[in-house]
Formats: structure tokens, sequence, C-alpha cells
């Protein structure tokens, strides 16, 4: 007895789970307002009938008092035509009538409860459906909501983030060190540049400086005047031989360069 309230529990648990997954919030409200509609349908079915039949036993009590009434007067007419066994008779009739009135007036009474009953019930159900077509709305757009979002965050989680961050980040520092060769090449190119026009100012200045200096030595090597015939240069002077020796000098070291 034991397993089988296990196996019909674990069966019930079992429908439960895909009666609930199966469930659409949606669709289940919309009957759930459906299905109140066609409850306010019968229970307005249900009051017009039972007015209905409110009216008749109202008709019919009215109707057995007036007979009721009639039936006294009848009686007390034979009474006075001395007539006692009419009277009498017409008294039996009234006291049916009177009867039968009681009886109606009973249920009248019911039937007026009852009526005053459905009438509240009618009000409050057409203020729940009103409400529940208000909620409805609402609940219908959080449920949409609350599905998109899921949506969205099984899209978020089976992205992988991790590793699309890390392509940005490769292509990031590749596109550094393009940035860095380029920049190195220029940098190349430029010293280059600037080193072939730096010598190209180096040797100008050198050969303006050896063009003044040749020129400062020819200004200083002007023809001597010419010395009377017979007579002879002496002979070269300290001053020379200094000149002689710091040209030697010169060479030595542009030699050892």
């Amino acid at each position: 007895m034991g397993l089988f309230d296990r196996l019909g529990r674990v069966v019930r648990a079992n429908l439960n789970d895909l009666v609930s997954k199966a469930e659409d919030p949606e669709k289940i409200l919309e009957q759930t307002i459906e299905d109140m509609g066609k409850d306010l349908i019968e229970l307005k079915q249900a009051f017009a009938q039972t007015m209905g039949s409110q009216k008749r036993t109202e008709g019919q009590y009215t109707k057995a008092l007036q007979e009721a009434n009639s039936w006294e007067q009848r009686a007390k007419l034979a009474l006075s035509k001395g007539e006692e066994t009419l009277a009498r008779e017409a008294l039996v009739r009234k006291k049916s009538f009177t009867d039968t009135a009681t009886t109606l007036k009973e249920q009248l009474d019911q039937q007026n409860a009852q009526i005053e009953t459905m009438r509240r019930n009618l009000t409050a159900l057409e203020s729940k459906i009103a409400e529940a077509k208000t909620k409805k709305d609402m609940l219908v757009s959080r449920a949409k909501a609350a599905k998109a979002n899921e949506a969205l965050q099984s899209t978020m989680s089976g992205l992988n983030t991790s590793g699309s961050m890390a392509a940005f980040e490769r292509m990031e520092n590749k596109v550094l060190d393009m940035e860095a060769r380029s920049q190195a090449v220029g940098e190349i190119g430029g010293s280059s540049l600037e080193n072939q026009f730096a010598e190209l100012e180096a040797g100008s200045g050198v050969e303006d400086e050896l063009a003044m200096l040749k020129a400062q030595m020819t200004g200083s090597a002007e023809p001597k005047a010419a010395l009377p015939e017979g007579s002879t240069e002496d002979k070269a002077t300290p001053k020379d031989s200094a000149v002689d020796a710091e040209l030697d000098d010169l060479r030595r070291q542009l030699d050892n360069l």
C-alpha cells in the first residue's frame, strides 16, 4: 500500500509539473476572464428567472388577497340577506384564499431575499470581472517583460564574453604594435635624412673653412719685390720654419684620423 501511495504521489507531482510548465499566463488569464464572463451570464439568467418567478408569485399573492376580500364581502352580503349557510360557504372560500395568500407571501419574502442576494452577487461579480480585466492587462505585460528578460539573459549567458573580450584585446595590442612599428620606421627614416643633411652641413663647413684658409694663404704669399741683380734670397727665416713645422704636425694629425 505504501508503494502505491508513493507511486501515486510521484505521478501527481510529475503531472503537476507538466501542467505548471504548460500554463501560459496570458492564455490562463484570458480563459479565467472568459469563465467569469460565463458565470456572469448564468447568474444574470438565474436572476432574470428569479425575478420572473417573483413577479408571478406577487401576482398570485395579490389575486389571492383580492379573492379572499371578495368572498368576505359575499359572506357579509349573504348574512345581510339572512343566508347564513351561503355566508358560511363564502367564509370557507375566503379562508382558502387567505391561506393561499399566506403561503404565497412566505414564498414572496423568500424570493425577495434571494433576489437581493443575487443582485449583490451580480454586482460583486461584475466588479471582479472589471478588476480582473485590469489586472490581466498588467499581468500579461509583466509576463511578456519577464519572458523577454529571460530570453535576453539566456542569450547573454550563451555568449562567450571572455573569449570576445580577449579577441578585442589581441586586436588592440596588434594595432598598438603596428602603430609602434610605423612610428619607429618614421623615426629611422627621419634620423637617416637628418644625418645626411648634418654630414652635408659639416662637409660644407670644412670646405668653406678650407677655402677661407686657402684665400688667406694666397693673400699672404704675394710675390716679394724683385731683388737687385746679383743678390741672392736670404735663407729661410725662423718664422718660415715654424710654419712648416705646424703644417707637418697638421698632416700627421689628419693621417691619424
